[in-house]
Order: structure tokens, then C-alpha cells, then sequence
């Protein structure tokens, strides 16, 4: 069996999926509690991986090449 791997960005996706649920009226009051703190989980998650990824490394300078023009001079 292949484990599966859930992305910060899933994560995410699933806080906003309950935001916008919860803001379309899609949760009955009794439930409002039970969504709020797993959304809290999740997004404490979120905040918690963010803050343990590395920086992107810096630009590397990669040269540029420029055509060079002899070539595309033809005689008529």
C-alpha cells in the first residue's frame, strides 16, 4: 500500500474550504464548534509547517546568450 502525503497547501485548501462553507451557511449551529477547532488544527498545521521550511535559495546568475547577427546576413 502506497502512502499517501498531504501538502501544506492541502491544508490551506481545507481552511478555506471551511471558511467558505461557513460563510455559504453549509453548518448547522451545532456544528459551528466541531468545524471551528479542526479548522484551527489545520491551520495551526499550516502556520507551523510554514514556519519550519527552509528559505528559497537565492538567484543564481545564469548567462545569457545573445544570437549573433553574422549569421542572419545573406546576400541577394
Amino acid at each position: 500500500m502506497e502512502a499517501k502525503v498531504i501538502t501544506v497547501q492541502d491544508l490551506a485548501g481545507l481552511v478555506s474550504i471551511i471558511d467558505v462553507c461557513s460563510q455559504r451557511g453549509a453548518f448547522r449551529g451545532e456544528e459551528l464548534s466541531g468545524v471551528g477547532r479542526v479548522r484551527e488544527t489545520l491551520l495551526a498545521e499550516v502556520q507551523a509547517q510554514q514556519e519550519e521550511a527552509p528559505a528559497a535559495p537565492a538567484a543564481v546568475d545564469v548567462p545569457t546568450v545573445t544570437p549573433d547577427n553574422s549569421e542572419e546576413e545573406t546576400s541577394d
